[in-house]
């Protein structure tokens, strides 16, 4: 046995050394490993930007392209890659269909969710007016409209630098009228994400590990892609106070607040429906009911006398059917308390 080993080690350095191959076939690597993440996504958008392919090849590109962008990395490598320019450019692009805006909007609104650096980083190209744009009923389908307040909640939320875009392009204006959509799930998402910005900013917003990256102690570097970086400056993501002058400054042009209409919205709804055969969704209800309190409640914020009329005799009447829209009877009692 020993003599077998003591000729093994006198031996081993005799073989020669396995030549290294240079003909191997990348697309075979490719196969076999998977293309990079960045290859895909510029393959991805080079041909979702080109009007020589059909409209499924179009959107099939650009559904690959959202879910890669599920990756926080991979969003920010938008940036990198310079993709963010084309990608918004096809929500105006003369050949843009409806379902290729619809897909196009599903990819920002994905790679803005929670994400401040691609908030930042689009905001540069002053997306507001296209995004506002694609919620009008007259030139958008309603999943079109729908994937459009997608992609404004993931640019608004915690962004006070956004919402303050939003307010000097109007765009409070077209929020009414989202509340007043003919589809159902556009004044649902409008609703949702009102509350969203009315909710005040506190260090427990992002206190959560599972919602964001933080550094690991008090003199370790913030990241700017995470909510860490927001957690050191809180003033860059509250939007509360901006929310609620909008909710109570009154729109020449219709000669009520934006308060007023979600308080129409709520006790006499516009039907809707493809053929106005609907007028109350307990859903958006509820969304209604929690931005009241959240306005009140939460924000201290005060309903005026004909709001307050409207109101109890709207809580008044679910009130006898038990019907609290989804708060708990302490939130609901202390609502009532606010309007009484």
């Amino acid at each position: 046995m020993q003599s077998l080993l003591r000729w093994s080690v006198e031996n081993s350095g005799n073989s020669p050394a396995p030549s290294q191959r240079t003909n191997i076939d990348p697309g075979l690597i490719d196969h076999i490993l998977g293309k990079p993440d960045a290859q895909m996504m510029k393959e991805a958008i080079q041909i979702a930007t080109d009007p020589s392919k059909d409209e499924d090849t179009r959107i099939t590109a650009l559904d690959d392209l959202e879910m890669l962008v599920e990756s926080i990395d991979n969003a920010n490598d938008l940036k990198k890659l310079n993709m963010w320019e084309p990608l918004h450019g096809l929500l105006s692009t003369a050949d843009t269909t409806d379902p290729l805006k619809m897909q196009t909007l599903w990819v920002i609104g994905t790679a803005l969710q929670n994400n401040p650096a691609a908030q930042l980083t689009y905001l540069a190209l002053d997306p507001l007016p296209v995004i506002l744009s694609s919620l009008s009923p007259s030139t958008n389908s309603p999943k079109t409209r729908s994937k459009a307040m997608y992609a404004l909640s993931g640019l608004l939320k915690h962004n006070a630098q956004a919402v303050r875009q939003l307010n000097a392009t109007g765009g409070w204006h077209t929020f009414r009228g989202a509340l007043e959509d003919s589809d159902i799930n556009v004044r649902r998402k409008a609703a949702f994400l009102l509350n969203t910005l009315l909710m005040p900013t506190t260090m427990e917003t992002f206190d959560a590990p599972s919602r964001m990256h933080t550094p690991m102690g008090a003199s370790a570097p913030v990241h700017p892609n995470s909510h860490a970086s927001m957690a050191a400056d809180p003033e860059s993501a509250s939007t509360t106070i901006a929310t609620m002058e909008a909710l109570q400054k009154e729109c020449e042009s219709e000669g009520s607040s934006l308060m007023d209409a979600l308080i129409s919205a709520l006790a006499d709804p516009v039907p809707f429906g493809a053929d106005g055969e609907w007028d109350k969704d307990a859903e958006f209800q509820e969304n209604i009911v929690r931005i009241l309190h959240t306005f009140s409640i939460q924000c201290g914020g005060k309903f005026s006398d004909a709001q307050r009329h409207t109101l109890r005799g709207f809580f008044d009447e679910a009130e006898r059917s038990g019907d609290v829209f989804g708060l708990s009877r302490e939130e609901f009692s202390r609502l009532k308390s606010a309007i009484a």
